[in-house]
Formats: structure tokens, sequence, C-alpha cells
């Protein structure tokens, strides 16, 4: 009997004498792009190192008349913070502003202006001209000291200030500064990140381009092949998701020896933190009081909020406030003196609550939002696989990852993984329930045994009530899903078809009652989440239906056009305007799906490829599919408009569906064109276009400075990463 070594040894010799070409192609081609990789990185990437090698530097440090410290640095202050230099009389390329890297860290602003062959005088923005923009300088990144200056000839007089106010907010002084510098010579710097974002990208469209191997690996002919392929890029997707989750340090409430280390215990290896303020902590208050046997908030309203006639005005509440000194927690529901919690309560239940049991800590968020977004991303692959694999062979390995890729990157889940918070994990962990129970229910067609894969479907499906009770319409899918089989078939009316009938309800009665008499203790109601008694901008006792905030919502969700700028992250909140003559709900948002969103055109072309799949099958299933989850859409999305406002995080209640109905329609034409070679290229380098545009914008709306994301905690160090895209300031 051969040994294991054997057989080892065996299978390799088998394995190269196969594809023994391919891999010497794969790997001559990886070796290509790592180099090109590198060649960018070294003189594309850092331009400005070769550009002035050149240069002649001039030191200004002794022409600096400003207050020197004890250690030789000089001193800004609020009084004495412009530096003014004459009769230079030279050509000036750049300027270097060494600040001192030992100061606390901070974003300044600073503006520079400069008489030149062209100026006599200094000049600024005018009506028609705009002046040189303020350059924004962190103290610890040593590549934003460096500013290039474009200048018409000699610089005679130069004039630097820093300014009151800029990207990095209020200036803190003192600032110490050690030394003015023109035509410095600049520091090669090789960066990683940058590196392997470039590399990332070549590989990718390499990977991706119109004629690569992966679109003749058909997932049902190859399904080794497919499977690899599929688990390899789903693995990259949870990379980077973590990774992007713990950029933003700001919002993770996680702190290790060198992660987040201000806030480590000094003894643990990791220890959990705070994070967000008061109002961020509902979930793990919510647990405590759990752990006690109460379902509202420990700590007690203040008795001015008790004795208010109408506790839901916001404006009577900021005036009592200001009057008693006294504050009271927002966004929480409030009835009957207590506060309580008017999120879903599944998530607290899977996180917190046991959490908090076994380490008496609070349960960091964000790690819950991170577990959830994974369980999405592999959700909704598998479901994907299944509908590819059971309902159109022709499906190949690259287009199934051309339309897997924006199915994730572009379904709002990045933007609930850039703000962690207890107001994205019940979103998440709603949309990770819709798409396993929705693959469960999809195998249980082809399972020997149907009732455990229904129930399993069913349980999630209506875990999503606890979570996010809007995606709730998802569940009738199981209409299109179901109805052959039962109804047209009669299944139901045998003894078998009776049993899974009641695997497929029964969760939905378990459920039911759980969070039906959760409501009741809390509200007096079976039916009452609380959402109306919440503490928040608006009086939502009040809100009602109103038909007018329609047209404003259906605009901004699904038909706005990006707000751009031509700097890195290039995009910018969309403006908003409307003629509803009453109080509008609206936080930033950055454009509507349809207009930010290329990869859902097809979706205005649905009745006739619905036609074509008609004519190719007699089923109505895909068809069914498509109806439901486009209706569910628009649903969602208005009334989230009605009932709570127009927000960017509610894009991610929506997205989902509008993207899955359009995947199932890039199927259907995929299959209907698998046999006309030039037709389906033409099809496929379109989709390619569209795909990377969705997939960019998505990518770059990660990016975008917000209020309470990292760009605005730690402004400082956000700058490094916009030194590393800007790499020719």
């Amino acid at each position: 009997m051969p040994t294991v070594r054997e057989n080892i040894a065996y299978t390799f010799e088998h394995f190269m004498l196969i594809y023994r070409g391919t891999l010497v192609r794969v790997a001559r081609a990886v070796a290509l792009i790592v180099l090109a990789a590198l060649a960018l990185e070294v003189f594309v990437f850092n331009v400005n190192y070769f550009a002035s090698a050149e240069y002649r530097t001039i030191d200004l440090t002794d022409r600096l008349s400003l207050t020197q410290s004890d250690d030789g640095s000089y001193v800004l202050t609020d009084v004495d913070h412009v530096m003014e230099f004459w009769n230079l009389n030279t050509e000036v390329r750049n300027i270097r502003l060494a600040f001192d890297p030992d100061q606390p860290a901070q974003l300044i602003s600073v503006k520079i202006q400069f008489t030149d062959d062209a100026h006599q005088t200094y000049f600024d923005s005018t009506e028609y001209t705009v002046g040189v923009p303020l350059a924004d300088i962190s103290t610890k990144v040593e590549q934003s000291m460096f500013v290039n200056l474009q200048t018409a000839g000699r610089v005679e007089n130069l004039r630097i200030e820093i300014a009151g106010e800029g990207a990095g907010g209020e200036v803190s002084y003192p600032i110490l500064l050690d030394g003015v510098y023109l035509n410095a010579h600049r520091p090669f710097a090789f960066s990683g990140w940058r590196f392997g974002a470039v590399l990332i990208l070549l590989l990718g469209a390499y990977l991706f381009r119109p004629k690569s191997a992966i679109y003749r690996i058909r997932i049902v002919e190859n399904p080794r092949k497919s499977k690899a392929g599929i688990v390899c890029a789903v693995a990259v997707e949870v990379a980077l998701l973590t990774l992007f989750l713990f950029y933003g340090s700001n919002l993770v409430g996680v702190a290790t020896a060198g992660y987040n280390y201000g806030s480590w215990d000094g003894a643990s290896l990791v220890n959990t933190f705070e994070v967000g303020g008061d109002n961020a902590q509902q979930y793990a208050e919510l647990a405590k009081s759990m752990a006690e046997g109460k379902l509202y908030l420990e700590e007690e309203p203040p008795q001015w909020l008790k004795d208010m006639a109408d506790p839901y005005d916001k404006g009577a509440r900021d005036e009592a406030q200001k009057a008693t000194g006294e504050p009271y927690l927002f966004d929480v529901a409030y009835y009957d003196g207590h506060y309580y919690v008017y999120f879903g309560v599944v998530p607290v239940l899977l996180f917190h609550l046991p959490f908090y049991l076994l380490t008496g800590a609070n349960f960091p968020t964000a790690i819950g939002v991170l577990v959830m977004a994974i369980a999405f991303v592999l959700g909704a692959t598998a479901l994907l696989d299944r509908f590819a694999r059971y309902h159109f062979r022709a499906v190949s390995l690259g287009m199934y990852l051309l339309l897997q890729i924006p199915l994730v990157a572009c379904s709002g889940i990045l933007y609930l993984v850039k703000f962690p918070t207890f107001y994205s994990l019940p979103i998440m962990c709603g949309l990770a329930f819709s798409v396993w129970g929705l693959y469960c229910w999809s195998r249980s067609s082809m399972a020997r045994h149907r009732c455990g894969w229904l129930f399993a479907g069913s349980l999630c499906m209506a875990l999503v009530a606890g979570c996010r009770p809007q995606l709730l319409v998802l569940s009738f899918l199981a209409f299109p899903l179901f109805w052959r089989t039962y109804i047209t078939e009669r299944r139901l009316l045998t003894a078998a078809g009776a049993r899974e009938f009641a695997c497929l309800a029964a969760p939905y009665v378990m459920v039911a009652a759980g969070i039906m008499g959760y409501n009741y203790a809390r509200f007096g109601s079976f039916t009452d989440f609380g959402a109306n008694y919440n503490l928040t901008v608006n009086d939502m006792t009040k809100r009602g239906m109103n038909a007018g905030r329609l047209a404003p919502a259906f605009f901004t969700y699904f038909l706005q056009p990006p707000c751009m700028t031509g700097v890195f992250p290039f995009l910018q909140p969309a403006p908003f305007d409307t003629t509803y003559m009453g109080q509008t709900i609206k936080e930033v948002t950055f454009g509507g799906i349809f207009a930010c969103l290329p990869v859902l055109w097809v979706l205005a072309f649905s009745k006739r490829i619905l036609g074509m799949r008609a004519r190719q099958r007699l089923t109505r299933t895909i068809m069914g599919v498509i109806v439901v989850l486009l209706g569910s859409g628009v649903v969602v999305a208005l009334a989230d408009a009605e009932l709570a406002g127009i927000l960017q995080r509610y894009y991610a209640d929506f997205s989902f569906m509008f993207l899955a109905a359009a995947v199932l329609l890039y199927f259907v034409v995929n299959e209907q064109l698998a046999r006309t070679r030039r037709a389906h290229d033409l099809m496929l380098k379109l989709l390619i276009a569209l795909v990377c545009a969705s997939v960019t914008y998505s990518l770059l709306l990660c990016l975008v400075p917000e209020t309470g994301w990292y760009s605005n905690v730690y402004p400082w160090a956000y700058q490094d990463l916009l030194q590393t895209a800007l790499f020719w300031k």
C-alpha cells in the first residue's frame, strides 16, 4: 500500500501534468503585475522625490521673527501666527514647514500667499478667479509638510499664515515649528497600503478582463474550480471588510497594546471600552437591565421630563433642559416614566446580553456589525450560488463574481461598517438573517428532508422582525418560491406538504409571540414597538403619514445624481431642496441608487428581459422573485422616508433588493446570449464597465469625510490617507 507521502507526490505530479502550462502562464502574469505595481509605487507615486532631487534648498528659518522655546523650536500663538519673507527674488517650487513631531497631533490649515512676476501684490479668490487654496498639514504626517507651489517666475514676497479654522477645525495653540525651507528635497516614501491597493486593482483588472479564462469556467460543469474561485473572492472581501472596520478605530470599542492604546487597560490582551457617547450605549444598557429582570433602562429620567405635558416636543425638551441643567437621553423611547430601547431586541439577545453575562463588560457593537456583515457576505454568496447553479446553467465563474461583487459592495453594508454603531447593527442583522433565510428556503427545494431547511429559513426570516421590521417584506418571496410546489401542484394537500407548511409557518408564530409579548410587557400593546415614543428631533407621536414627503424621498433615494468635486475622494454631500411645507428629517446623502449605481440600469429593461425568460421556461419563479424584489424595494424606501426620514444608512434597507433583481436579470440575459458569441462579448464588456463604476462609487463613499467618523475625530491621521492618494501634491 502506498504511503501518505507517495499519495501526495502522485497527486502533485498528476496535477502539474495537467495544469503546468496554465500555472506557468498565471505565475508569469502575476509576476509582471507585481513588477508593474512596484514600478508605479517607486517611479510614479514618488514623482516628487525625483523632481526635487536637483532642487537647491533655501533655509528661511533664520529669518523667522517668532519667539523660540527652550528647545529651540519657534512658537506660533493665537496672536503671532503669521510668517512673512520679503525680497526673496528666487524661484519657489515647494515650501516645507517642519513642525515639531513631539507636539500634540493636529491638522493645521495654512494660508499661503506670494507675489511673483505675474502678481505685484498678494492675490486671493475673486468673483472670477480662485486663489491659492488652504494647505492642510498634519503635525504627524511628514509628507503633508511639503506644499508644492505653482508660481509665475520668481517669487519676491511670501506670506504664510496659520488659518483660524480649516479642515482640522479650530487650531490649538501653541504650535511648535522647527523650520521653514524653500525648494526642499522630498523624502522617498514607499507606502505599503498604496502598493497593496494598486496591486489588488491590477490583479482585478487582469482577472476580469474580457478574454479571461474565468468566463470559460461554467459553475455547473466545473464545480470544484468555481467553488475554489468563489471561496478565494469571499476571503478577500471578508479581509477588506475587516480592515476597513478596524481602520475607523474611534468607533470600534476594542483596545490592545498596539491598537486604540489610549483606551487600553494596560493588563489585558484585549479590553473593550465605550465609544460614541452615552446615546450609543443603549444596547449595552438594555443588556444590563435584562440581566436584572427589567425591560427598561436603569437610568432614571429627570423629573422635568416626567412632568412635561408633551415630552416628545424637542423644542420644549431643550428649553426645559436649559432651565434645569439636567440632561436627558436622546433617541430612546420614553414611556410612563422610563427609558426604553425601541430598536430591535434580537441583537441584544444575540450579542450584548450573553457577552455581559459572561464578562460583565459591554459588548463592542462594532464587532457585532462586522460579524453580521461577514454573515451577510457569506449568505448572499451562497444564495447567489444557489440560484446560479440550479436556475441558470450558462453562468460562468467570471459572470458570477462580476455580479457577486456589486451585490456585496453596493448593498449599503460598507456604509454600515463605516459607522458600526447600534444604529447599524439591527439593519446589518436584518440583512444577514434575510439572505440566510432565503438560502435555506431555496435549499429546501432540492433537499430530501425539507422540513429542517424550511424551519431554519423561516426562523431566520422571522427573526428579522426583531432586528429591522421593514425587511420583513422579503418574506413575501415565499409566494414565488413555493407557489408552484404547494399550490399549483397541490402538495399542500398531502400529509408531507402539510408538515412542511407547518415547518414554514411555525417559526413566524413563535417569533411573533415572543416579540408581541415583549411589546406588551413594555407598552401594553402587542403591536407597539415603541418607535412613536422616541425622543428624537421631531414628535413621532404626531408624525403621521403625508404624501408630500414621498416625492423628495423618491428623488433622493433613487434619482439624485452624485455631487462631485475634483479632489479625492471626489464625492460630496448631495444638495437637498423640497417644496414640502413641513418638517423633513434629513441627514447627508450622496445620491440616488439609480444615478450612482449604473449596474442597476438593467432594471429599465425588466419587462423585455422577463419576456425572454418566459419564452425560455414554463415556470415563473424567477419572474415572481424579481417582481417581489422590485416592489419591496420601493415600498421599503418610501416607508422609511415616511416613518423616519431620509438617511444614508437607510439605503441598506432597500439597495440589496434592487441589486438582487438586477443580478437575476443579468443571469437571464447571459442565458439568452450564451450561444451568440459577439452579442455575449459585447454584453460582458458593458457589464464590466457598469460594475466598475458602481463599485468605485461605493468604495469612494467609504472614504468621504463625515462627522463622527475617523476623518472627523482624527483629521491629522486621515491626512495620511489623503497624502497617499494625492501623491502629486
